[in-house]
């Protein structure tokens, strides 16, 4: 989901340099696109976390060598809007942030995993655990944010952006950012491998660096 936004944009900013190619993308939470794809659906193209294509390409669902590293993304976080910002300029700061809010939102997807591993490695893991919200696949923890559910919300920037009723607070810092790779490949189902190369070979062309940029990401 981190990467829905920019995904259409850059299916568009393709479609209109190659007129004759139409691409279809559906959307889902990470968790369930790699089901999906395990499960023998049939698709062209598969883009999740990079560590997740890699377990793909280990179990033969996508096709090996056809690996194209898109984007990196950065974890960031958010309060509900018109709510005090905290401090998290610095690790000693988000964890004091972390450990007075009344509760905490992150998702199933690779940036919920390495807070969870964060917070076991600051000691504060069990201390946390009434507190966490977590997302289910394919609801934005923005939107969690913003009803109130959740006081300090934790995901990709690029699903943060945009979200009514929320308050981006920042990246999170350098001593402990999370990043994330986000990576495109062709599916061992695909019929049209040399179409899903080309397009990846695009999407990993200059051309399409200021929409990653402007969707809050960076070229990979």
């Amino acid at each position: 989901m981190a990467t829905k936004p920019l995904l259409a944009d850059l299916v568009a900013l393709y479609e209109a340099q190659a007129p004759h190619v139409q691409v279809q993308v559906e959307s889902v939470g990470g968790v369930d696109a790699a089901k999906r794809v395990q499960a023998g659906e049939a698709f062209d193209g598969v883009v999740l976390a990079s560590d997740a294509i890699d377990k793909l390409v280990a179990s033969g669902h996508v096709r090996a060598g056809s690996r194209a590293d898109l984007v990196r993304s950065g974890v960031a976080v958010a309060v509900p809007a018109g709510q005090p910002v905290p401090d998290i300029s610095t690790e000693a700061a988000l964890k004091a942030a972390i450990l007075a809010a009344p509760t905490l939102g992150y998702s199933t997807g690779p940036s919920g995993v390495q807070l969870a591993k964060q917070f076991e490695a600051w000691g504060i893991a069990e201390t946390l655990l009434p507190r966490i919200v977590q997302a289910k696949p394919g609801v934005p923890v923005g939107s969690l944010v913003a009803q109130g559910e959740v006081a300090l919300g934790f995901q990709q920037l690029s699903e943060m952006l945009g979200v009514a009723g929320i308050t981006i607070v920042g990246g999170l810092p350098p001593e402990v950012e999370i990043i994330t790779t986000f990576s495109g490949s062709v599916a061992a189902t695909s019929e049209q491998t040399e179409a899903m190369q080309a397009l990846l070979a695009f999407w990993t062309s200059a051309a399409c660096t200021p929409l990653k940029l402007q969707h809050g990401m960076q070229t990979a």
